[in-house]
């Protein structure tokens, strides 16, 4: 049977929307993950933290390729994220969902292939559509029932952080075509396609980005912003689940490789 994963970013901490959930550790060639498993309606899914315990790890230093191999190995063949992000796109302002088709990465030194040449190989990965588009129909299905204000595309670009952008950084890439600015991103939806998986976001906008807000950007409005959100988010998941077919039905699997 297929698994859900919900990988849960900033200010997304809570697995209690599973029950008879348990915690489950995962050995990978990359290190080990650790993620609660519970049921939902029936179905299996999976909650991963992002950045652990206490939000302790930073966007730059997450192990993705572990994260992700994990969930691929105990199952996994969907894959919904969240992410907290700035905006650089004034019809996409704080509070809306928008549920990213592109990614421009601006990432420095992190690890963002499973195939680094030897025995895994050289492998080009097609990245036509890097995001799953029945996970992100079905994310729009879901917004509209909850009446929450969301937009179904966006090119969100994935800055290397810790620190927020400069606005100058802000200006450029908007001029390269960006809507959302944040972290993690990459190489996240990356390392999914190469795998198989079904991988699509949801981008929070907590603030329009640096340049374009009024105001210094800090960390605390960003989870400010995501606690308003928290109950919306959270319907939106689980109404997401629900309108996922058991089986999947798109062209996501077709890239997957032999792990």
């Amino acid at each position: 049977m297929s698994k859900t994963a919900i990988i849960g970013g900033t200010g997304v901490y809570d697995p209690s929307i599973l029950s008879d959930i348990r915690e489950v550790k995962q050995e990978t060639p990359y290190g080990a993950i650790t993620v609660t498993e519970g049921t939902y309606n029936g179905r299996t899914v999976l909650f991963m933290n992002r950045h652990g315990a206490g939000h302790s790890i930073p966007p730059h230093k997450i192990n993705y390729r572990a994260n992700i191999w994990g969930l691929k190995e105990l199952g996994v063949d969907r894959v919904l994220a969240t992410a907290a992000v700035g905006s650089l796109n004034r019809d996409m302002a704080p509070g809306h969902f928008v549920f990213p088709d592109q990614y421009l990465e601006f990432t420095k030194a992190r690890e963002c292939t499973f195939f680094d040449g030897g025995e895994a190989g050289v492998v080009h990965t097609d990245m036509t559509e890097p995001y799953c588009p029945a996970i992100r129909s079905a994310f729009m299905k879901a917004a509209k029932e909850i009446a929450h204000t969301a937009h179904n595309g966006g090119t969100y670009v994935c800055t290397e952080g810790p620190r927020f952008e400069t606005p100058a950084e802000i200006k450029m890439y908007h001029r390269f075509g960006g809507d959302l600015v944040g972290m993690t991103a990459y190489p996240e939806v990356a390392l999914a396609r190469e795998l198989g998986l079904c991988y699509a976001a949801v981008a929070m906008v907590t603030n329009y980005a640096a340049g374009i807000s009024e105001s210094h950007l800090s960390h605390e409005e960003v989870l400010a912003v995501m606690a308003r959100l928290s109950e919306d988010i959270r319907g939106l998941l689980l109404k997401t689940i629900d309108l996922l077919p058991a089986e999947r039905d798109c062209g996501c699997g077709a890239t997957a490789e032999s792990m």
